[in-house]
């Protein structure tokens, strides 16, 4: 190989290469106007889904394991127009509350008892919900239900104050003396209507 030849192929790589760095540089120095740094200039752009781990020491984590409920859709009632009959969006959300591991037994109890009207004979708590036309965000209502009424069940009742104790014994005492009024008022009174007894 002479000495020209040597020449033309340093030029020719040289040039591939500063191609190569220049197209790079305008590759990665584009920014579109439509582009999440120029509507979102304070977020990471790390678009992940995190991993949840519950707590074990928490009673309730607001977590729910959906493969432990069962799910079933229907169509929504009241307005919408064609949506109503083409989508099935009202959620209808149940589990078995004897048998939901996933919640301790003291909740279980509690729900159990507070919520006596929404469990039906076989023992499922039902939850149903068509707030929205949304699939999605139904479920997610109904979800939220679910989770109030568990964290309802972990709130202690209120204790009442001495006061309020003490003035529902004067109520229940009150009550009580009207009554035996009441009584002995309806005594005298079917005691003026009876006829005396002829003397012999």
């Amino acid at each position: 190989m002479n000495l020209v030849t040597r020449q033309c192929l340093r030029i020719l790589r040289s040039n591939v290469r500063n191609q190569k760095t220049s197209y790079s540089l305008r590759a990665s120095g584009f920014k579109s106007a439509l582009s999440l740094e120029k509507f979102y200039p304070e977020s990471k752009l790390k678009l992940h889904t995190p991993t949840f781990v519950p707590n074990p020491e928490a009673k309730f984590s607001g977590y729910i394991p959906m493969d432990k409920v069962q799910i079933t859709y229907s169509g929504s009632s009241g307005p919408g127009g064609q949506n109503v009959n083409c989508v099935n969006t009202k959620v209808d959300l149940r589990f078995q509350v004897a048998s939901a591991t996933w919640l301790s037994e003291e909740i279980r109890t509690n729900l159990a008892e507070q919520n006596k009207n929404r469990i039906n004979k076989d023992g499922y708590l039902i939850i149903k919900s068509d707030l929205t036309r949304s699939q999605h965000l139904n479920l997610a209502d109904a979800l939220e239900k679910l989770r109030a009424m568990i964290r309802a069940t972990l709130v202690a009742p209120p204790q009442p104050s001495p006061e309020s104790e003490e003035k529902k014994r004067k109520n229940l005492l009150r009550a009580a003396r009207e009554r035996l009024h009441e009584k002995r008022a309806h005594s005298h009174l079917k005691q003026s209507r009876r006829v005396p007894a002829a003397e012999f």
